[in-house]
């Protein structure tokens, strides 16, 4: 948790193929926020696919779960609505996809 993080509000399928809504018909790769708890902010702007270590829940209902593979397949973690995650056991740097169930 001494890097930077971002905050996810939907379920993203791939995480190196993010659809941007509008007219865009592209896709890009979600990267951290250019924010973190140390300065220079490790982690900052890079891709988050492969690169997670740990996370938070802060939702008050759902439950977040970090999957292996894309299209929310594979070994994963689940946090617990307000779990927080220190190091991730099963998908540590090895993270596709995120689904709130």
């Amino acid at each position: 948790m001494g890097g930077s993080y971002r905050n996810i509000g939907y379920s993203v399928y791939d995480f190196n193929a993010v659809r941007p809504g509008g007219s865009n018909p592209g896709t890009y790769s979600l990267k951290f926020c250019v924010f973190g708890a140390s300065n220079p902010w490790p982690g900052s702007a890079q891709k988050i696919k492969n690169n997670a270590a740990s996370g938070d829940n802060d939702h008050y209902k759902y439950t977040a779960r970090v999957y292996y593979n894309s299209g929310y397949k594979g070994a994963q973690n689940s946090m617990a609505p307000y779990q927080h995650i220190a190091r991730f056991t099963k998908v540590y740097n090895d993270n596709a996809s995120f689904r709130w169930t």
